[in-house]
C-alpha cells in the first residue's frame, strides 16, 4: 500500500495504528518512509521511525526511513526494490509513505497495488488536489483526523472530493476510487 498527503495529514499515526492491527492479526508488516533531503545539506531526520513509537517495538514488524536524495515523486530512487525485498523477506503487507508534499507526489501509485491519499480536514482549499495531480492516482481518499470539532468538516471535504472524483477520468475497468 502506498500512503501520501500533506504534511500534518497524520500519515505516521495511521500506518502506527494500521500496523498494529496488522501484526496483532498475525501479519508481518513492512513499513518504508521516505523523509525529504534537504537541497541544502543533503541530510534527512528520518523521524519515522521514531513516530511509530510501539510499531518499532513489534516483532512482526520493520520500520525502514529513507531519504530521497533528490528523487522526485515522492519516493526514493530504490523504494521498489525495497518493497521486493520486503516480500521476499516474508513480509505481508509493505506501507510505502511518501514524502507527500504535494500533487505530483505520486510516483509510488505505480508501485503498489493500492495507493492511498489521507487527507486533514479543514486544510484550506480543500479541492486544491484536484488540478490533475496526485487526486487522479488515489485508489481511495481517506480523510484523516475526523473526530471531535473536525467531524463536521471532514464529511463535508468528503462530500466535496466524492462530487470531485466523479469527474476525473476513470484509471480501472474494476475499481471506482472511494472517499
Amino acid at each position: 500500500l502506498g500512503l501520501s498527503g500533506p504534511p500534518g495529514a497524520g500519515k505516521s499515526t495511521f500506518i502506527e495504528c494500521f500496523g498494529k492491527m496488522l501484526t496483532e492479526r498475525k501479519y508481518k508488516v513492512s513499513v518504508l518512509a521516505v523523509d525529504p533531503s534537504s537541497s541544502t545539506s543533503g541530510g534527512s531526520l528520518l523521524g519515522d521511525k521514531t513516530r511509530m513509537t510501539e510499531l518499532s517495538r513489534d516483532m512482526n514488524a520493520y520500520i525502514r526511513p529513507s531519504p530521497t536524495r533528490g528523487t522526485l515523486g515522492g519516493v526514493t530512487r530504490t523504494t521498489n526494490e525495497a518493497i521486493l525485498l520486503c516480500e521476499g523477506g516474508g513480509y505481508n503487507v509493505v506501507l510505502v509513505e511518501t514524502v507527500g508534499v504535494g500533487q505530483s507526489e505520486f510516483a509510488v501509485a505505480d508501485m503498489v497495488d493500492m495507493f492511498i491519499l489521507l487527507l486533514p480536514p479543514a486544510g484550506g482549499d480543500e479541492l486544491q488536489g484536484i488540478k490533475r495531480g496526485i487526486i487522479e492516482m488515489a485508489d481511495l481518499v481517506a480523510i484523516n483526523k475526523a473526530d471531535g470539532d473536525l467531524v463536521v468538516p471532514a464529511r463535508r471535504i468528503q462530500a466535496e472530493y466524492v462530487s470531485a472524483m466523479k469527474l476525473l477520468r476513470k484509471r480501472s475497468k474494476i475499481w471506482r476510487p472511494k472517499v
